[in-house]
C-alpha cells in the first residue's frame, strides 16, 4: 500500500541519518567501558517529512494556491480561501523569497487589478506580508513595477479596506528600502499627494508621517 511505502521511506531515512556517537570510555571499579549509541540531531523538517510521506511541499502548496487564485472557473470563495492559505505560507521568509523562483510574483500583482474588491485587498495583503523586513522581495516588487500600482490603490477611490491594505503593502515595501521609498514619493507627488522631496527610508518618523496620512485619507474617502 502507498502508506506502507511512505512509512518505509521515512524509516529508511531515519536509519541512514543516524550516527553512532563517539565511544566514551570511563573507568569504574570493574574497569568496564560504557558505549553509548545516540542518533544524530533530527533534521526532519516539516517540508522534508511531507516529501518523504508523499505529501506536497510548501512550494507546491504555494503554486496550487496561486492556480486557484488565477483560475477562471474557481468561485470567489475558493479564491479567497486559497489567498488566505497563500498569505500564511509566505509569512515564512524562505517561502516569500521562493516566490520569484516559482514565478508567483507576476500573477500576484495582476490581482491588484481584479474586478472583485476582496481579491484586490487580498493581493495587497499578501504583497505586504511578502515584502515586510525583506530586502530581497522589496527589490522584486520595485523591479516589477508594483509600487506605483499600490500607490494608485491607496490614493484612489477604491473601498476603504482595499486602500488600507494597499497602504500596509506600501509601508512594508518602503521601510528600510530606499528604492521603494523613492518610487513611492515620486508617484505620490505625481498624483498631487505630498511633496516630491526625498524621504529617508531609514527615518521611521518620516515614513510613518506619509503612511499615516494615507491611512487617514483612506478613512475619509
Amino acid at each position: 500500500m502507498a502508506s506502507d511505502k511512505r512509512l518505509n521511506n521515512l524509516l529508511r531515512w531515519s536509519v541512514e541519518n543516524s550516527v553512532e556517537a563517539p565511544h566514551n570510555s570511563t573507568s569504574n571499579n570493574n574497569n568496564n567501558n560504557n558505549h553509548v549509541d545516540s542518533p544524530a540531531p533530527s533534521q526532519l523538517t516539516p517540508e522534508l517529512m511531507a516529501a518523504l510521506m508523499g505529501g506536497p511541499s510548501e512550494a507546491e502548496l504555494m503554486k496550487a494556491a496561486m492556480e486557484i487564485i488565477t483560475a477562471s472557473d474557481a468561485s470567489l470563495d475558493d479564491k479567497l480561501i486559497a489567498f488566505d492559505n497563500f498569505e500564511q505560507l509566505i509569512e515564512s521568509l524562505d517561502n516569500a523569497n521562493n516566490m520569484a523562483n516559482l514565478g508567483l510574483w507576476s500573477p500576484l500583482l495582476e490581482q491588484l487589478a481584479h474586478d472583485e474588491a476582496e481579491m484586490r485587498k487580498m493581493a495587497a495583503w499578501c504583497i505586504g506580508t511578502a515584502v515586510q523586513n525583506n530586502e530581497k522581495t522589496q527589490e522584486r516588487l520595485v523591479t516589477l513595477g508594483g509600487v506605483p500600482t499600490l500607490v494608485g490603490l491607496a490614493t484612489g477611490t477604491d473601498k476603504e479596506d482595499v486602500r488600507r491594505k494597499a497602504v500596509y503593502a506600501l509601508s512594508s515595501a518602503c521601510r528600510n528600502y530606499q528604492p521603494a521609498m523613492d518610487v513611492c514619493v515620486e508617484e505620490l507627488g505625481r498624483r498631487g499627494v505630498g511633496e516630491s522631496t526625498r524621504v529617508d527610508a531609514m527615518d521611521m518618523d518620516a515614513v510613518d508621517m506619509i503612511m499615516n496620512g494615507l491611512r487617514e485619507s483612506a478613512k475619509s474617502a
